[in-house]
């Protein structure tokens, strides 16, 4: 099934990271020499996306800034450039009121979302296979996570599995460990279909006080259903510290002259 138009929420306010994040959006962290969102921007081209629909909010303008500039200088980045909109959020209330917010640019379609906090290093596109499987029902990116871990995520309770899908009979928003269903964790990539729209304009605030988009998939599960998608690739949760820096310092190992300072750094301390 064709899809053409991918959500990318930005609107968030990035206080794991605080204070930086005060004066530069999270997306816009570096991971060398390209921002976070620089990275997600390129797997969706990869992916064959070509509108590219950005729900921001006040203090994220250098977001705007840089993909001008890239319209601007095609010559300084290998990428086919597509539309590019931005649609404001005014309060963060979660990433379903995120992606709520694009209603009005997806209107009858199928779309993609995609969070730059979950940096996926894969051979082509992760959402590109998740294209290449989707059928028309919901369908999430997962992976497995350490039990200690589910609180940080939406949580697949599993009906059943296949080589590549997990089809889920419910999903949980950041489960405790002793209720955890399993330990199939929802990450940031997502094909919805465009009806999620009338379930989240109908929903009330969830775990967090903010309208969760795990809720939504929930109650379309009689009538869409769920998959996640076992992905291939590398996961870096740029959304904290320690993942940030894992990503920036996988990143220099995979570079000659990077990782010559990188050894470099640690042998002198030896």
């Amino acid at each position: 099934m064709k899809i053409s138009k991918v959500v990318f929420p930005v609107g968030g306010l990035g206080k794991r990271f605080f204070p930086i994040t005060r004066v530069i959006p999270k997306e816009m962290l570096g991971i060398i020499d390209k921002p976070l969102i620089h990275y997600a921007f390129e797997e969706a081209v990869a992916a064959g996306i070509e509108e590219f629909i950005f729900v921001t909010r006040h203090g994220k303008d250098s977001i705007e800034d840089y993909f001008d500039y890239m319209f601007a200088h095609s010559e300084y980045f290998d990428i086919k450039m597509g539309s590019v909109c931005y649609v404001r959020q005014n309060e963060p209330m979660g990433l379903g009121h995120a992606v709520l917010c694009a209603k009005n640019l997806i209107r009858d379609e199928s779309f993609a979302v995609m969070s730059a906090d979950d940096f996926i290093i894969h051979s082509e596109s992760c959402i590109g296979e998740m294209i290449k499987h989707y059928t028309g029902a919901n369908m999430v990116a997962s992976m497995n996570v350490a039990l200690c871990e589910v609180g940080k995520y939406g949580i697949l309770d599993v009906d059943h599995e296949t080589d590549r899908l997990v089809i889920a009979k419910s999903v949980d928003e950041k489960p405790s460990i002793e209720s955890a269903k399993s330990t199939h964790a929802i990450v940031g990539r997502y094909l919805l279909s465009h009806e999620i729209f009338d379930v989240l304009a109908g929903l009330k605030p969830g775990v967090g006080g903010e309208i969760q988009l795990t809720d939504a998939l929930m109650r379309m599960i009689p009538t869409h259903g769920l998959a996640g998608f076992k992905f291939n690739g590398l996961r870096f949760d740029c959304g904290s510290k320690d993942g940030l820096l894992s990503a920036i310092l996988h990143f220099a190992s995979q570079d000659e002259d990077l990782k010559q300072i990188v050894e470099n750094f640690y042998g002198s301390r030896k």
